[in-house]
C-alpha cells in the first residue's frame, strides 16, 4: 500500500526554522518528481517546493525562495523540507505529495 507519512511540523516563533520530513513506502519513491505543498487556513493549496527524481533539480514558489530547501534521500525513501525564517504567513498544514500519492499533512505554525 502506498504511504507517505510527513513529520516535523509544530510551533515556532518568527524567525526560527524546522525541518519537515516525508517517509515513503509502498511504491518507488525515486522514480517520482516530489513536491511539498501547503494549505493556509481559508486558502487554497499552494505548491511550495519540487523536486526532480535525482535531486538535481529544484524549483520553489516565489514566496519561499531563499529560505526553504527541499531535498531528498533516495536511499531511505525520504522526502525533506528545510525551513528558514519562518515567519506567520508561513503558518499552514505542509502535505508531501508525489504522483497521486499524498501524505496526510504536518501542521507548522509560526507566532509573531
Amino acid at each position: 500500500q502506498e504511504q507517505l507519512v510527513e513529520s516535523g511540523g509544530g510551533l515556532v516563533q518568527s524567525g526560527e526554522s524546522l525541518r519537515l520530513s516525508c517517509a515513503a513506502s509502498g511504491f518507488t519513491f525515486g522514480d517520482y518528481v516530489m513536491n511539498w505543498y501547503r494549505q493556509a487556513p481559508g486558502k487554497g493549496r499552494e505548491l511550495v517546493a519540487s523536486i526532480s527524481t535525482t535531486g538535481e533539480h529544484t524549483a520553489y514558489a516565489g514566496s519561499v525562495r531563499g529560505r526553504f530547501t527541499i531535498s531528498r534521500d533516495n536511499a531511505k525513501n525520504t522526502l525533506y523540507l528545510q525551513m528558514r525564517s519562518l515567519s506567520p504567513e508561513d503558518t499552514a498544514v505542509y502535505y508531501c505529495n508525489g504522483d497521486n500519492y499524498w501524505g496526510q499533512g504536518t501542521q507548522v505554525t509560526v507566532s509573531s
